[in-house]
């Protein structure tokens, strides 16, 4: 008998595997981290042969930790880190280069470039993005151009690319399947989100071929099954896929829209469901697809911060303020307030609305009484106050105020960060018993897909709430607080 969906959350600093059951509950969770290379200041790269041993491992461990057998799972569903860009031989699934990870701004001058030749316009109007080195566009084309084994297997028509989704696909299926799902697609500046096809006019501007790229599905369907897995045994269908946030909004089952979510994980991610629209934002937000399950498309307004639990990562590692993440509340909330300190995490640049590559980050306001616990709480602060941009952006775009913020992702679990960003958003947030949301839609969308599921209806009712946070700062203090956030900005933004 089938009784779970196995979910694999393959992101930015480790890869998870969760077996989830048909009424909700996570059976087993494993995750392994693997390494983070910095070859080069801006430049962030993964080794996909990593990823792919550590997703092994965590499913081993997953089906070990629950003492099920393989057999019982119905259905894999795939989330992924997105635009981070893979490079593999078609004849024998290796990879040929290092990832280049989403954070990368090694492409920063040419997309520079494409602005100063006004190509903004026509990749703002066919994908919804911005000429930014974040999206997979300019990384393929970068790896094309400078990498000898990227081109040698161009060459001799062997060479494969795609977003870790793709890559995970083809190894599960032992090379057989070479497929994307709309999500990912959407964020490689090569898709039009109208057409949900790879377009002529952008491989032409990203110097891409056509013919080294996955087909694009959509979220939800049996895009192959798995053979020569380690662990698994063949034929278990491969039936959900969606890029990380896309799938937070499914998981968090924000099905209507005007619903809204905040994902807080290496960097912070907020989506507002828009319905089946592509409406183009006019305050520096993204449009994206959500998902497509069968003939329904929804789309979605999106706004990142490069960096939001990675500052915590920060403090931690480079400064040495504190020797787990999970420490940081205890110390910011030893301060009464941030002492007069602000923080800006454009520790990798700054992203929506300013998409600014060249900010840098900010540490200012130290007197000789500020002390460390003074700058935890401004670390948390200037978490919460890049999501008070970012929806700041959303409501103006969406013509309506958001009544609650759903939250999700590892620092979602502080209770401190929850707080002040519902008085720096005065909405209040809702924060769910189950916070591995992403993994949840990916499984949801496999088993939809499957049969495990029947409706979205049936995921809805399973929804419940752990805590909310409503705003109680006192006006005055709000817009002190908000004041200085935007001097330190402009700080940030003096190249």
């Amino acid at each position: 008998m089938k009784k779970f969906i196995l979910a694999l959350d393959q992101g930015t600093t480790g890869s998870t595997a969760l077996l989830i059951s048909h009424d909700l509950k996570i059976k087993a969770r494993a995750n392994i981290e693997f390494k983070q290379h910095y070859p080069k200041p801006g430049w962030v790269e993964h080794d996909p042969e990593e990823i792919w041993a550590v997703t092994c491992k965590a499913m081993k461990q997953a089906l070990q930790q629950a003492k099920v057998k393989a057999s019982q799972i119905a259905g894999i569903g795939i989330t992924n880190q997105r635009e981070t860009v893979v490079m593999w031989d078609k004849k024998n699934q290796k990879s040929l280069a290092k990832a280049i990870v989403w954070q990368d701004r090694r492409t920063a001058d040419f997309c520079e470039a494409l602005k100063k030749k006004g190509a903004l316009k026509t990749v703002r109007s066919k994908t919804g993005l911005v000429l930014d080195p974040y999206f997979s566009g300019t990384k393929i084309r970068w790896l094309l151009q400078n990498n000898k084994d990227v081109k040698k297997a161009k060459t001799a028509n062997r060479l494969a690319c795609g977003t870790i989704d793709s890559f995970l696909v083809n190894r599960l299926t032992n090379g057989k399947v070479h497929v994307t799902d709309v999500t990912n697609a959407s964020r490689t500046l090569l898709m039009n989100i109208k057409t949900m096809r790879w377009d002529k006019e952008l491989l032409k501007m990203f110097s891409v071929p056509a013919d080294i790229l996955p087909e694009i599905r959509s979220c939800s369907e049996i895009y192959g099954h798995t053979k020569s897995v380690p662990g698994l045994p063949d034929g278990i269908p491969i039936a959900g896929m969606a890029g990380d946030q896309q799938a937070a909004l499914f998981g968090q089952a924000c099905f209507s829209p005007g619903e809204a979510k905040c994902t807080y994980g290496t960097g912070s991610f907020l989506l507002m469901n828009i319905g089946s629209k592509a409406t183009l934002s006019k305050s520096g937000l993204l449009t994206t697809v959500a998902w497509q399950v069968g003939a329904e498309i929804n789309y979605a307004l999106e706004g990142s911060a490069f960096i939001a639990g990675a500052a915590v990562q920060w403090l931690r590692d480079e400064m040495g303020f504190i020797k787990k993440s999970s420490e940081v509340e205890a110390l910011a909330r030893s301060a009464a307030d941030n002492g007069g300190v602000q923080f800006v995490p454009a520790l990798a640049g700054l992203g929506a609305p300013y998409w600014d590559a060249n900010a840098r980050g900010v540490l200012c306001g130290l007197t000789r009484g500020s002390n460390r616990a003074h700058v935890a709480r401004a670390v948390l602060e200037g978490i919460a106050l890049s999501q008070y941009d970012i929806l700041s952006a959303m409501q103006k775009d969406a013509a309506q105020k958001l009544k609650r913020l759903k939250v999700d992702g590892g620092a979602s679990a502080n209770d401190l960060l929850m707080q002040i960003q519902a008085d720096c958003l005065e909405t209040k947030i809702v924060r769910p018993k189950a916070l591995e949301t992403t993994a949840m839609g990916a499984a949801f969308l496999a088993g939809l897909a499957v049969g495990f599921w029947k409706s979205k209806k049936e995921i809805s009712r399973v929804f419940q709430a752990d805590k909310e946070f409503k705003p109680k700062m006192a006006k005055g203090v709000r817009d002190d607080l908000i004041k200085n956030w935007k001097k330190a900005i402009e700080r940030a933004r003096v190249h």
